[in-house]
């Protein structure tokens, strides 16, 4: 199990839960999300880590949604995270902004595509939080270990979390190889599926994003049955209507009895 601040039902034989909005919206939306989840996870003994990027820097449209304000949102996410009772995470893209994001969250998440920066990686390992590298849709699994050395050199007590998301298919969709789960859980490290992510068709003609979110359910219970650790679900009431990635967010309504089926599935392997 990964080591966090204020992570309840930390010795939980259960799966953890990093979830939330793609981006924050605002203070209203990121409450109400928050509480829905924790009341879900807390009812099934999930250790729950909020996620929500306090800005989108990856946008395929120079005119898509980026964020509501860097310390405006940030200071969201310590709201959530003090009302709680709960770490949160967010995304940082370049490295002035580790020590800056932070201020406010638990664990500093690196993007996919960011995966390879280093001095990014050794900003975010310098502030002592915890880090959640994204696995690029680019590299194998066994590539990551790449990644975690970089922190640990810089930060050898950092607590290191890897994320599958998929790889590249062709130029429109993405596919999961679940060797990519034991295999980066060999390097020692908590292992995460981005089961919302992993079901994205970037690169659309449009401009915007697609996704296949009716299979969510589909690949956050494989990632289960071959040891997950953890999963990340982005979510939100009406996806969309979503400033970001609505394409393939899991509706709030739904998380609850799919939280339910996952439990059940990781009971059964244990």
């Amino acid at each position: 199990m990964i080591s966090i601040p204020r992570l309840k039902n930390s010795d939980s034989p259960l799966f953890f839960l990093i979830a939330g909005p793609c981006a924050i919206e605002g203070r209203d939306m990121a409450l109400r999300i928050a509480e829905h989840i924790v009341a879900a996870t807390d009812k099934l003994g999930i250790p729950y880590i909020f996620k929500g990027s306090f800005r989108k820097a990856n946008r395929t449209k120079i005119d898509s949604f980026t964020g509501i304000g860097d310390e405006k949102a940030l200071k969201i996410l310590q709201e959530v995270g003090e009302t709680f009772g709960i770490p949160t995470v967010t995304d940082i893209h370049e490295s002035h902004e580790a020590a800056f994001a932070a201020e406010y969250v638990d664990i500093l998440q690196i993007p996919a595509f960011l995966c390879r920066q280093t001095e990014l990686l050794a900003a975010a390992a310098k502030t002592g939080k915890a880090i959640n590298v994204k696995k690029g849709q680019f590299l194998s699994g066994a590539s990551m270990q790449f990644a975690a050395e970089k922190i640990h050199e810089v930060n050898p007590d950092c607590q290191v979390i890897l994320t599958d998301r998929g790889n590249s298919f062709g130029y429109g969709d993405l596919v999961v190889d679940y060797r990519n789960i034991p295999e980066m859980a060999s390097f020692g490290v908590p292992v995460v599926m981005d089961c919302t992510h992993s079901l994205q068709q970037p690169n659309q003609s449009s401009g915007i994003t697609g996704g296949k979110p009716k299979l969510i359910e589909t690949i956050a219970k494989a990632a289960i049955a071959v040891g997950a650790d953890g999963l990340f679900i982005e979510t939100h009431f009406n996806p969309s209507e979503a400033k970001s990635d609505g394409a393939n967010m899991l509706p709030l309504d739904q998380l609850d009895g799919l939280l339910e089926k996952l439990v059940r599935v990781r009971e059964a392997i244990l």
